[in-house]
């Protein structure tokens, strides 16, 4: 279902099956200036992506057939759109499971038709401010912004939308010290409500697939930095 609203504020795809929910949705965020595309399954997400001109997801955890998290792997695969979860388990465990599968936040059910609306507002903000330069590298990691591509040694690197954004975040102040909290505002925004570990997890996850671990050093008691080599 399409539903034009004012111009400016862009294309939202919403999956939500739960028709009261959707419906809330989609006329709190139309009165906001988005267009909404609504489909109730995870299939008719992947067909419509493609057809419009998305700025964000809007995804249901929760959704018969092919899940959330599997939406969320498929259109990682395709797509580096921002995505926001809808979820009704509200755990660390399966947070930590859609931020790795490429989540950029999560908003628990039930939850208030203004707190999604600031949410999709503050991820576009993330997503989109960031000046977008042609080449950061680290050593043999050569990090493209604007393609959002990684390459170690000529060789490309899947990441995460997360792992990217933390990767560019440490690379950019390469010898500066970042604490947790300052990575966990620039990467997930402030309101996000898992705490630092997320980011103990992604830094564990850039070393190995980096396959250069000496290059983001932990600093005891203060955070992480990217260091041009061993020295």
């Amino acid at each position: 279902m399409v539903t034009q609203a004012p111009p400016g504020a862009g294309h939202v795809l919403l999956v939500e099956d739960d028709p009261s929910i959707g419906g809330l949705v989609r006329a709190y965020l139309e009165r906001h200036g988005y267009t909404v595309i609504w489909v109730e399954s995870g299939e008719e997400a992947l067909v419509e992506l493609p057809r419009h001109p998305i700025r964000i997801v809007v995804l249901d955890v929760g959704l018969p057939g092919m899940d959330g998290f599997d939406v969320c792997r498929e259109i990682r695969g395709r797509s580096t759109v921002p995505i926001l979860m809808l979820t009704a388990r509200d755990e660390e465990a399966d947070r930590i499971v859609g931020f790795e599968l490429g989540a950029d936040d999560y908003v628990p059910k039930p939850f208030s038709p203004r707190e999604l609306a600031a949410r999709v507002k503050a991820i576009l903000r993330r997503s989109e401010q960031r000046p977008q330069l042609e080449e950061l590298t680290l050593g043999p990691i050569v990090v493209r912004p604007d393609a959002r591509e990684v390459s170690v040694d000529g060789a490309p690197v899947e990441l995460t939308t997360k792992e990217f954004d933390l990767l560019v975040s440490l690379v950019e102040n390469t010898g500066i010290v970042l604490s947790r909290e300052r990575l966990l505002d620039e990467v997930w925004g402030f309101t996000y409500p898992g705490g630092t570990r997320t980011v103990d997890v992604h830094v564990a996850q850039l070393r190995r697939k980096l396959g250069q671990p000496e290059l983001i050093r932990t600093v005891r008691g203060s955070g992480y930095k990217a260091v041009a080599s061993e020295a």
